[in-house]
């Protein structure tokens, strides 16, 4: 056992045993107590104790019936009309202090008996939170070791979205690193990834299925590879998009033109392999929201007979759970139960609990971000921009530069943010209709207990006979 090892199992006051790439929990009641040390360590450490930390918290939490899963089979049970359309799955994008975060959406998921939600993290806020897949994944199974929870965990990748520039200027290199983030983030335990190559879909073009025709096919393209490198036991669930949000509302034509496509697609590339279980449209929103002058946000209108409509197909004709909503956090809270009446599957929500983030940490650290900000993000200021419509369209950017002095926020701080996002959790979990979804997740989810791979965590003091039972 090498020195690093040794060092973490004393952080975690000796709950944990480990024999070569075998992980035991001694004493679960300590483990939990002290995961905490592990986490910041897989955040902010510079050593093999990042992954080393990251293998043991994934290896423990399995022991203790805490696994990665995909949602793909409950969704497909919707479709098919064998699952309740009595809720709306939320999916939220957890940017900073994401294990704190996570800790406070289990407990008010325990509260109600609660399972069918979902943790995600995209493509674009990778970088500005300085989250990798691993530590992401990490934070959220760790924040589901402490507070308790038991069962499959839904850690999803959002918008991993192809580039229209990038895609202009090299076609191949673009589509190369998607597929390459595509198996980084299977390994870390994302068992869902939303596809989206809505970017490339041309409406100058005469006709809807030329308009969808490179997005179907190359959503397609991805799809097949993420069906020959999933692991072995799993369904990865997969969302395509017709459209990027903030432009018109989807049509069914639209919807059509880009399932015909990619089905045919699939069948030439994966045949008999599962494809889509669900499909992200637009309805009037936009990420983030519309800042005004003064700081408050734009009231939003959203198209919810356009969710109802195009789930209705999307289910009857194409036998997937239904449509997918997102940039939800700007619309009012009171029309939140209007998902699951207009039969959404999914709906995603991030930008308020950075929001939350920033209006609950301490005035000096928000002062000090902001200055940052003044600096290093200068180049976003447009003119005619106040200082409320430029920090919060830029403050997203200081979150990962920010990272180590967020872990080190007094306790009191983070217990105090930790609350805020709990009640909010709450009150979302509540109009989404999560009460005793757990049931529905026990009954349709298989319980595809993936081991992790020490070579994934770790690069160095892993000797081969270690790993060469993980390999499934």
């Amino acid at each position: 056992m090498s020195e690093h090892v040794k060092e973490l199992l004393e952080l975690v006051e000796n709950s944990l045993s480990v024999d070569g790439a075998t992980v035991k929990v001694v004493d679960a009641a300590k483990f939990r107590k002290n995961i905490g040390k592990l986490v910041e360590r897989s955040a902010l450490g510079s050593d093999s104790t990042v992954g080393w930390s990251r293998y043991l918290i994934r290896a423990a939490a399995l022991e203790l019936g805490i696994y990665p899963a995909s949602i793909h089979e409950l969704y497909l049970a919707r479709g098919r009309g064998d699952a309740p359309m009595t809720f709306t799955t939320p999916a939220f994008n957890l940017r900073a202090l994401s294990y704190h975060a996570a800790r406070a959406m289990f407990r008010a998921a325990n509260k109600i008996n609660a399972g069918a939600f979902i943790f995600e993290l995209a493509r674009s806020e990778m970088s500005y939170t300085a989250q990798r897949p691993s530590e992401y994944a990490t934070n959220i199974l760790a924040a589901a070791v402490a507070e308790g929870f038991v069962g499959p965990v839904f850690i999803q990748g959002d918008h991993f979205q192809v580039s229209a520039k990038k895609y202009t200027a090299d076609a191949q290199g673009e589509l190369k690193a998607v597929r390459d983030l595509s198996i980084e983030a299977m390994a870390a335990g994302f068992f869902n990834i939303d596809v989206d190559t809505s970017t490339l879909v041309d409406i100058s073009l005469p006709t809807v299925p030329e308009q969808q025709k490179l997005n179907c096919e190359l959503s397609a393209q991805l799809s097949a590879f993420i069906r020959e490198n999933e692991p072995k036991g799993v369904t990865i669930s997969i969302g395509g998009e017709i459209g990027e949000v903030g432009t018109n509302n989807s049509t069914e034509p639209e919807l059509r033109a880009y399932m015909d496509g990619y089905n045919s697609e699939m069948k030439k590339l994966a045949p008999g392999k599962p494809g889509l279980s669900k499909i992200s449209v637009l309805t009037g929103t936009s990420h983030g929201g519309t800042v005004l002058a003064d700081g408050s946000i734009a009231a939003v209108t959203i198209a919810f007979d356009v969710l109802r409509d195009l789930s209705r197909v999307a289910r009857k004709d194409y036998g997937m759970g239904g449509t997918v909503q997102h940039g939800a956090s700007t619309v009012a809270e009171e029309n939140f139960n209007k998902f699951v009446q207009n039969e959404a599957i999914e709906v995603h929500l991030a930008t308020n609990f950075a929001t939350m983030f920033f209006d609950n940490i301490p005035a000096d650290l928000k002062k000090e971000m902001y200055t940052w900000l003044d600096v290093n993000s200068a180049a976003d200021r447009k003119p005619g921009m106040t200082d409320e419509q430029f920090y919060y369209k830029t403050r997203k950017n200081a979150i990962g530069p920010f990272k180590a002095k967020s872990y080190a926020l007094p306790e009191e701080a983070k217990a105090k943010l930790g609350a805020a996002w709990e009640a909010q959790f709450d009150k979302l979990f509540n109009l989404l209709g999560m009460k005793d979804t757990k049931q529905q997740v026990d009954k349709f989810i298989p319980s595809a207990k993936v081991a992790p791979v020490l070579a994934n965590y770790v690069k160095e003091d892993v000797a081969a006979e270690d790993v060469s039972d993980l390999s499934d």
